[in-house]
Formats: structure tokens, C-alpha cells, sequence
């Protein structure tokens, strides 16, 4: 017969569970934690303890109260004082944010960047930088647990291998090798798609909280999908599962894509389907305000605003259906540029879900847009790099400054 786990097995299970319903769930006392995990307290006593002597909780009182008698404490994450550097690397932009133990932003950087035109070496020493100062304005005994990224493209898994990002023009770069060497902090930087990463962050921290299926969409030049299935990423065999902005929509006479074929949902409903159905002129807007701008005008009345926002709706919606259809999500979430374009054709969208997909997976559908806006990939490449800490705390932590 196979044994048990033993109990130190049991003991570093109970760190990683306890330290996840602070991470996630935020303060909590001991008797909250006690209820949530099923254990005595004297266990959860002992487990905070441990965490506490770690570095990454504290015991405190709480900030408000409204009953009557001595308040109990509360166990927090340690926000300031351990922390992870998380990295967006976006079609026109890069971003890094520190983020700390619960999810909370401690530093931001941003700056713009040419589209196809972010050479993989010069992306790594921006962000490096980035990551550079941002540690200078640190407290001096601040710890960095981890370093995630998200990248527009196909992200080999474990090992991060970017193997095809075509909407900037990279292949087969060993990105996160040079952002680890780059940063210098002898932790691997975690690398993956930008849609799983949304998908992680909106079911952990947004719209998809207390969600076990659902989809969710990202748009910005191009169109990606990552799936959330039984509470966890759906990845596939390699990494590469949920490229849904290939998702052949129109074999016919579709739109050329980025990556070589044609029809594809992202060819027929990204950004530049719509700017250029709307006849946008040559150096107008692109992104969100290229997409808000087309919206208004169709707001406004103009005829050729409507018919591209009703025909980038319509092949939106083709994916969707295909979508209900293959995975059964309760929930769809629109992220990036398009919250904006579901809001502007959100009734043709559920008309031909209504007529197309399955009755049986239609009827638990529902749509909402992206919660955390602008901060939802950040927040994502923040939750794959305390992946590790998470897991196995007492193994990826330092002691708190003055503890045994």
C-alpha cells in the first residue's frame, strides 16, 4: 500500500494554504483562518508563527472595528517588505511594477515602444532598468521573492522559450534567460502568454473571483484567449493552448494575419480590422483611443463607424460561439482594448450566441468586462512569479529582519 503524506508534507501544505488565503483573500484572523482551513487553532497558531518568523505575515490590529470589546488580531501579508517584479511586454509599450505579498502595488514604470520594433536585448536592459530603480526606492530590508513576464506570443512551458510573437516580430528568443541575467537577482524570471497571465489575474483578483471555468479574451493589436478550466490554467501540451486569436473564423477571402494564414479571429476583429473598416486615416489613433474614437462616431451616427464596429462585432462574435462551444465557461471576461468594442456591439454578440452556440452552454454564459483594467497583465505576471513562495513558503523565504 502506498503511505500517507507524512507530516512534514502535511505541515508545508498547510504553510502554502495559509499563506494563500492571505496572499488572495487579504487580512484575516486567526479564527477566520481556522473556519476556512478546517484545523484548531492551536494549529493555525503554529502555522502563523512560522510564517511570521519567515518574514512573510504579521499580526496586528485591525485597522477598523465596529464591535464592542478587545478586537482579535488580524494576520497580514508582509506587503512592503517582500515583494515580487512583474513585466508587461506589450506590442507598443513596456511596463514593470513591484508588486507585494498580497497583491498590492508598491512602484510602477512605463514607457513607449515602436511596434515591431522591440529588439529582444533592448527589452530585456529596459526592464532591468526599470527593475533597477525601482529596487533603489525600496526599504533597505525589503526582500524580492520572484520576477514574472508577460509577452504577446507563443511562450514554450516550463522553460519560457518564446517561440513566435509575431505582432513584434520575435522567434525563437530565450527572453527570460536574458532578463534573468540582466536583473542579477538569482531568481528565474517566469515568462507566458499575456492572455494566460490575464486569465490568472481577473480569476484570482477580478471579474472571474469564485469562478472555476471561464475565458478569458485580451485585444490590443491582435487577439488572445486564455482559459481557466476546473481553477486552473488550461495550457495544453506545450504551453501554446489558447491562441484562440487563430481561431480560423473566414477560409474564404479573410483578412491576412500576422502569422501567415489568413481569416483568423484576430485578422477579422483586432485593432487594425477595425480601424481600417472605419477608415481611419493613416496616422490617426491606434489602441484604445483608435477604438474609442471609432465607437463615438458611431455614437454620433456615422455610417461607416457603424458598419466596422457591426462587422468586427460579428466575427467577435463567431469566436465566442466557438468558445461556449468547446469549453463550457460561466464566465467570459473582455480585457484590453476590448471591453470597448463588446460594450459597442455587445447586443449583436448575444443575439448570435443566442442563434449559434449550444443551448446546453449558452444558458451558463455570462459576460463581464476586465476588473482590473490596465493593471490585469501586471497583475497576472505578479501572480506567476510568487508561484514558488506560494507553494513552498518556509523553502523561498528569508527570515524576518531580526528574527530567529
Amino acid at each position: 500500500m502506498k503511505a500517507g503524506p507524512s507530516q512534514e508534507e502535511i505541515r508545508r501544505q498547510n504553510l502554502s494554504t495559509l499563506l494563500r488565503h492571505i496572499h488572495l483573500g487579504g487580512p484575516a484572523s486567526r479564527a477566520v483562518l481556522a473556519d476556512r482551513m478546517g484545523l484548531n487553532r492551536s494549529t493555525i497558531m503554529a502555522l502563523v508563527t512560522e510564517l511570521t518568523t519567515a518574514g512573510l505575515v504579521r499580526e496586528e490590529l485591525p485597522r477598523e472595528t465596529r464591535r464592542a470589546g478587545r478586537p482579535s488580531l488580524v494576520v497580514r501579508p508582509e506587503s512592503v517588505s517582500r515583494y515580487v517584479f512583474a513585466f508587461d511586454v506589450g506590442v507598443d509599450y513596456l511596463a514593470a511594477a513591484r508588486i507585494g505579498l498580497g497583491g498590492a502595488f508598491l512602484d510602477h514604470r512605463e514607457t513607449v515602444a515602436p511596434r515591431i520594433g522591440l529588439h529582444p536585448g533592448e527589452t530585456a536592459a529596459t526592464l532591468a532598468g526599470f527593475a533597477a530603480e525601482m529596487r533603489d526606492t525600496a526599504p533597505p530590508d525589503a526582500v524580492c521573492v520572484g520576477a514574472g513576464a508577460a509577452v504577446r506570443g507563443m511562450v514554450r512551458h516550463p522553460d519560457g522559450l518564446v517561440r513566435s510573437a509575431f505582432n513584434i516580430g520575435w522567434t525563437e528568443e530565450e527572453f527570460g534567460e536574458n532578463l534573468t541575467r540582466r536583473l542579477g537577482l538569482g531568481l528565474p524570471v517566469l515568462l507566458d502568454n499575456e492572455s494566460n497571465l490575464g486569465a490568472l489575474a481577473e480569476h484570482r483578483r477580478g471579474a472571474g473571483v469564485g469562478y472555476q471555468d471561464l475565458v478569458y479574451l485580451h485585444g490590443d493589436i491582435g487577439i488572445g484567449g486564455g482559459v481557466i478550466s476546473g481553477g486552473r490554467l488550461l495550457r495544453g501540451h506545450s504551453g501554446y493552448g489558447g491562441e484562440v486569436g487563430h481561431m480560423l473564423v473566414n477560409p474564404r477571402d479573410g483578412r491576412p494575419c500576422s502569422c501567415g494564414s489568413r481569416g483568423c479571429l484576430e485578422a477579422e476583429a483586432g485593432q487594425d480590422a477595425l480601424l481600417e473598416a472605419a477608415r481611419r486615416p493613416v496616422g490617426a489613433a491606434t489602441g484604445r483611443a483608435g477604438i474609442r474614437g471609432v465607437i463615438d462616431a458611431a455614437d454620433r451616427g456615422d455610417v461607416t463607424a457603424r458598419a466596422a464596429l457591426h462587422t468586427v462585432g460579428d466575427w467577435l462574435a463567431v469566436g465566442i460561439v466557438n468558445l461556449i462551444n468547446l469549453y463550457n465557461p460561466a464566465l467570459i471576461i473582455f480585457g484590453g482594448t476590448l471591453p470597448d468594442i463588446y460594450l459597442g456591439t455587445a447586443a449583436h454578440i448575444r443575439s448570435r450566441v443566442n442563434t449559434h452556440a449550444l443551448p446546453a452552454s449558452r444558458e451558463v454564459a455570462r459576460f463581464r468586462i476586465c476588473r482590473l483594467g490596465d493593471r490585469t497583465l501586471l497583475t497576472g505576471a505578479a501572480e506567476l512569479a510568487f508561484t514558488h513562495l506560494l507553494s513552498d513558503p518556509l523553502a523561498h523565504a528569508l527570515p524576518a529582519p531580526g528574527g530567529s
